[in-house]
């Protein structure tokens, strides 16, 4: 290759080469597919905050603003460096040890702590059929019941989950069909264009939290990246078809039911489809919605649960966490301590009221999005010739831009934060560096492994950072 940087020898190539199967195409698909969306469900307090016509446009230009530049730095950084690490790789190789350990700390916690949210979004449905879930030790036990048995179906294997997704995707986004094709008679194009019901004062904080809420978590799978078959050409296709059919997902149900069901503006609540499609179709309808969120439930929790687990188990073979934290299933070449650590902390997130929490991991997530665009840059500018199976086919300057833009959203949504989210991200952040430092404690007193990795990688591809 002449001149050109190799993409990092990292001990993931070597680790997953044995593994019996890998993800393609179709499965990568639909995993991105759950670690942004799962559905509809979710977009309907955009209409609540500000009116059809803007919930419209929000989930039509906000694609352009937040998704595509951040599946467009993803494809080509996964490619680049394709190890289960992901971003964490990333800010190692841009800026040194410290800051991808950071980048690690904000992202698996940000990533756990959304996770629980899925089972007791799942048991919040559940209730309604079955209301004896509703409190007291039946609910407890179903909410630990449910956790553990999604961790073991996402222990048995990663291509399993991956055509789990595919079916989940299915019969979940079914119902959404034909309650978009039985509205279609019943659709009136002016209800587009209003702006809302007159005398309601548009929650542009609930509006822009419920885009960056629906349309986040695009660079998630690039801690699958070790387990992907000929990730260089296979990542930047699902890429492209993820974002193509997650934003059609998004809008397709969005313009039928503004089109063809008029209700008070207030009504547009989370889960408010199921209603809309009871009005549309019938009870049928909103009971196949309804069990439709619990399937999407289950598919949300599987790729971030997987996403969460390879990210431990990349920070292990890069050497930021010890060596021991890589482990993997010999049954299923899983990361079975990094699945058992995640399913742990989301089982004790789920039973706190942790809407302060989840908007703190949101801030967390923010804060590693923003140091993912600066690495992003600073790679393609420090580092020019590293090998890109796929590159951003924009100039340095056009990238800034480009970067610049969702970044600016992300210092918003920041600004906007509370100071109990502002005190609670801080000491997460704390803790954070913290760890780091213990962890440079623990090699320099060989208490326990690490890999060598991250020195090796360094070392060889003449990246001047200290290292652990």
């Amino acid at each position: 290759m002449g001149n050109e940087e190799t993409p990092p020898s990292a001990p993931s190539t070597t680790t997953t080469s044995t593994s019996p199967k890998k993800l393609t195409l179709i499965p990568l698909i639909f995993l991105i597919y759950f670690e942004v969306a799962g559905g509809p469900y979710g977009e309907e307090p955009s209409v609540k905050a500000a009116g059809p016509l803007f919930a419209l446009l929000g989930f039509l230009i906000y694609p352009f603003i937040w998704s595509i530049p951040e599946a467009l730095i993803t494809a080509e950084l996964t490619t680049a460096f394709p190890g289960n690490g992901g971003f964490v790789i990333w800010a190692q190789r841009a800026f040194g040890p410290f800051w991808g350990s950071l980048m690690g700390t904000w992202k698996f916690l940000s990533g756990v702590i959304n996770i629980a949210s899925f089972p007791v979004l799942c048991i919040d449905y559940l209730q309604k059929l079955f209301p004896v879930f509703q409190s007291g030790w039946p609910h407890n036990v179903a909410l630990i019941a449910s956790t553990l048995s999604l961790s073991f179906l996402n222990y048995i294997g990663l291509t399993v989950v991956g055509y789990i997704a595919v079916f989940l995707a299915v019969v979940s986004l079914f119902p959404f069909i034909l309650m978009s094709l039985i509205a279609i008679p019943k659709i009136r194009p002016h209800r587009w264009v209003s702006l809302g019901q007159k005398g309601v004062k548009k929650d542009w904080n609930l509006f822009f939290n419920t885009l960056f809420w629906n349309l986040n978590f695009w660079d998630n799978v690039s801690t699958l990246a070790g387990e992907v078959d000929k990730p260089q050409r296979t990542f930047p296709l699902a890429l492209l078809v993820a974002v193509i059919f997650t934003c059609v997902s998004y809008l397709i149900p969005l313009f039928a039911v503004i089109g063809s069901v008029v209700v008070d503006q207030s009504e547009w609540e989370n889960g408010f489809h199921a209603q809309a499609a009871e009005i549309i179709a019938g009870k049928w309808l909103k009971i196949w919605i309804e069990v439709g969120a619990v399937l999407s439930g289950i598919g949300l929790y599987e790729a971030q649960l997987s996403s969460s687990a390879f990210q431990v188990q990349g920070m292990a073979e890069i050497g930021i966490l010890p060596k021991f934290c890589g482990v993997r299933s010999k049954w299923f070449n899983t990361p079975w301590l990094g699945i058992l650590v995640s399913t742990l902390i989301t089982i004790g997130v789920s039973y706190m009221d942790f809407t302060v929490i989840i908007s703190s991991a949101n801030f967390l997530y923010s804060l590693g999005m923003l140091l993912e665009f600066a690495s992003f840059l600073w790679l393609r500018w420090k580092s020019p010739m590293v090998k890109r199976p796929y590159r951003v086919p924009l100039s340095l300057p056009s990238l800034v831009i480009m970067c610049l833009v969702p970044s600016g959203f992300l210092i918003f949504i920041m600004v906007i934060a509370t100071k109990v989210v502002f005190l609670v991200s801080g000491l997460m952040t704390v803790g954070g560096i913290g760890f780091f430092f213990f962890m440079k404690l623990c090699k320099s007193k060989n208490w326990v492994e690490f890999s060598s990795g991250a020195e090796e990688d360094i070392r060889e591809n003449g990246v001047e950072r200290d290292v652990l």
